[in-house]
């Protein structure tokens, strides 16, 4: 790929004359190319379509202009990084001499990547005909309630937060594989995806054909972290390709390319106040978002999500919210793991932690103050978000159980006769899962080669679908989790499914799988009621086995398989499933921080996570170690950064974004508080990002609390050894 060097700039004209000439080269495709064979624009249907998601629209009232996305743009470039010619070669090596071979012509353009001044008046336009960068502009909420609310307050707390911009950093950067079969007329891909069906649907809108034409491949692939859920450029590049150099066409994307050209994450600046009354009680909640999502609109999750739960745990009676999104001179933004949520709860659990200052209340008990009680169950939001069940104070009290509280004290002396401050963070969370509601699964049981086989639309990038999927179905039917094979990532076996993204993975699937068992012994039952000479009715099913009521005949599932039609029993099942569930937890953390280098050492960690029921409850707990270390790394290391003159993105290695690794983590300690979800049959919520969420919060909650002697009151994510050392020496000049 060729890629910009320039974050705005004007396309004059590109020369692929040199790269031709060079040997070994195929072929070079710009966006003249795309223009003139007709491809499309990808479509990703940015806006959150679910019937509880919370509806975006752009300024006063008007349709979301979400930007097009060519996969080559023929006029204009937008950010640094961005594609604007492909080389096509018979080795890897000379197609990188290609490219660099290629000339582009540019005629540079003022650029913007700051969030704020994106939005601000005068920025620089990304797009033409349009009056500013704001995309969206939505309010939520009861405006005078709020009002009304703030005015009886005894106090009102209020901050600007920033949340800046992360990226995936998957242990394997994207790579797409395509086949183009003349004779068929079909394109075959290779790539890795959170949802091969939707992508199987876009790519084929690109290359205008219909979608049976297309046969997309999504299996193992190194993490996703919401990375791979949207649709990348190189995808439907490969396959149209192949079909014009009539030979499969693979790229793989170097890791210096991902950093600044995948679909990065967070990048919200928020502002936020609450109003208390004399006792502590939280009357009301104003505030206000603003997100960044790039140069072009590829995902409004985040904004959504977190703007629905932007009150947090806490028993909120009125709220307003007005909720933004930007343009900017930078990669898009996509949902990234939590999407949105890790932004506002770290938002409202630091103004927490901010207003025992002024209240003079402990920061614990002022949230059992204030967090939802069980009773309150169903609880509505003042946004209109409804939790479906949850006992926080019991996990507020769990994680403090497990952090040893009693023995804080010691401890924080201990650390002081070493020289160093040590603070505990405590954060709590509530956040959604909703995600796409249309699932399937096709279930077989084959009775001359006894085992069960189920086809399922959601697709593994680490969680464990393989086992958990499979534990649903063996435990339903009676038979072994070995006997059960999980089928999935093939669009021409898989013919619907939502992927996996937004925790609804093990919701979606692990129902319609518990539907689709339902529904095959009943088919089965009819089958066993001929060979047991019985009626229907007096067959009953237990432990993969058909017997009759009071007598010793029985038939097992495989037997009944083997007498039905060619020896297979077999079901489709649909369903959908629109109403969210709210996974919630608290997390406690202590820090201990070097006052003479600002270096930062997590030395305790407890997390409690209520997910419902936990199917596999190891899974979970690897995806809640996953996950706080996910948080961590934004806390503490991770950032996007541009030159604040050039634009130019600085992180473009290992060597400038600094990823956590395992021996800067103690060993965690977690429990799992299961509150069952009253909306779906097997009462699950999710616990994919339950430890990202509160995370970033307790972090930071820890420093500041350690720091809070020296007159530190607020940091500035990441929490690096530079920032907590010029924290320090700026409180300690006054």
């Amino acid at each position: 790929m060729v890629r910009s060097p320039h974050p705005h700039a004007r396309i004059v004209s590109v020369d692929a004359s040199a790269a031709l000439a060079l040997p070994g080269v195929l072929a070079v495709f710009t966006g003249a190319d795309c223009t003139a064979d007709g491809l499309g624009q990808l479509d990703h249907s940015p806006l959150p379509k679910t019937r509880f998601d919370l509806k975006l629209h752009g300024p006063g009232g008007s349709e979301v202009f979400v930007g097009e996305h060519a996969l080559l743009p023929a006029d204009r470039v937008r950010y640094a990084g961005e594609a604007v010619a492909m080389a096509v070669a018979g080795t890897k090596a000379a197609a990188q001499d290609a490219a660099e071979a290629v000339f582009v012509d540019y005629e540079p353009l003022p650029a913007v990547t700051d969030t704020v001044a994106a939005a601000g008046p005068g920025a620089p336009l990304l797009w033409d005909g349009r009056p500013d960068n704001i995309l969206v502009e939505t309010f939520f909420g009861d405006e005078a309630g709020t009002e009304a609310a703030f005015a009886e307050a005894a106090h009102v707390v209020r901050r600007r937060f920033v949340v800046p911009r992360v990226t995936g950093c998957p242990l394997e950067p994207r790579a797409a594989l395509a086949h183009y079969d003349p004779g068929t007329g079909r394109y075959t891909i290779y790539a890795g995806s959170g949802g091969a069906v939707r992508q199987k649907r876009e790519i084929a809108a690109v290359l205008g054909v219909e979608p049976d034409r297309v046969r997309m491949h999504a299996y193992d692939v190194g993490g996703n972290f919401g990375t791979r859920n949207r649709c990348y450029v190189e995808f439907p590049l490969v396959a149209w390709a192949s079909r014009k150099v009539g030979r499969p066409v693979k790229c793989t994307v170097e890791r210096s390319e991902a950093l600044i050209s995948d679909y990065q994450g967070r990048d919200l600046v928020t502002e936020i106040a609450l109003a208390f009354d004399r006792d502590g009680g939280i009357l009301g909640l104003r505030g206000e978002n603003l997100s960044n999502v790039g140069a072009r609109c590829v995902s409004l999750s985040p904004l959504s999500k977190g703007s629905g739960i932007v009150t947090g745990s806490y028993r909120v009676p009125a709220a307003w919210l007005r909720s933004r999104a930007t343009f900017s001179n930078t990669p898009p933004t996509n949902a990234y793991r939590s999407s949105g949520r890790p932004e506002c709860i770290f938002a409202i659990e630091r103004l927490i932690e901010i207003a025992v200052e002024e209240l003079g209340i402990d920061a614990v008990e002022l949230r059992r103050r204030n967090l939802v009680a069980p009773e309150e169950m169903p609880y509505r939001n003042p946004v209109g978000m409804t939790y479906d069940s949850g006992e926080y104070e019991k996990s507020l009290d769990m994680a403090l159980d497990l952090s040893e509280p009693d023995r804080f004290a010691a401890r924080r002396e201990e650390a002081e006769a070493r020289g160093k401050m040590l603070g505990r963070g405590v954060a709590h969370y509530v956040e959604s899962s909703i995600g796409t509601p249309v699932e399937q699964t096709r279930i077989r049981v084959f009775g001359g080669d006894p085992r069960v086989e189920v086809v399922i639309g959601t697709q593994p990038s680490g969680q464990g679908h393989e086992t958990s999927f499979a534990q649903v179905a063996a435990e339903r039917l009676g038979v072994g989790v070995d006997e059960v094979r999980i089928v999935m990532g093939d669009t021409d076996i898989v013919k619907v499914g939502g992927g996996s993204h937004s925790g609804r993975s093990m919701r979606m699937a692990g129902t319609v799988i518990a539907k689709g068992v339902d529904a095959l012994l009943e088919k089965a039952k009819a089958v066993a009621a001929g060979l047991l000479e019985a009626a229907e009715i007096d067959v009953a099913f237990a432990d993969g086995r058909f017997s009759v009521a009071g007598t010793d005949r029985a038939v097992t599932l495989y037997e009944v398989a083997a007498a039905a039609d060619e020896g297979v029993l077999g079901i489709v099942a649909d369903n959908e499933m629109h109403t969210p569930v709210f996974p919630n937890g608290c997390h406690v953390c202590e820090v201990e921080v070097d006052p003479e280098t600002g270096e930062a050492e997590i030395v305790r960690y407890a997390a409690v996570d209520d997910v419902g029921r936990a199917i596999n409850p190891l899974i979970v707990d690897g995806q809640t170690h996953g996950g706080i270390v996910q948080g961590v790394g934004q806390a503490m290391w991770e950032l996007c950064v541009n030159d604040p003159e050039s634009q130019q993105p600085l992180a473009g290695s290992f060597m400038d974004y600094a990823l956590p690794r395992a021996d800067r983590f103690p060993f965690f300690d977690t429990a799992l508080n299961e509150v069952l979800s009253p909306t779906n049959p097997l009462g699950v919520k999710a616990g994919g990002e339950g430890g990202t969420t509160p995370a970033l919060a307790v972090i930071v909650n820890a420093i500041v609390d350690a720091l809070r002697p020296l007159g530190v009151a607020d940091l500035t994510m990441p929490a690096t050894p530079f920032r907590v050392w010029s924290a320090i020496r700026a409180a300690r000049d006054g």
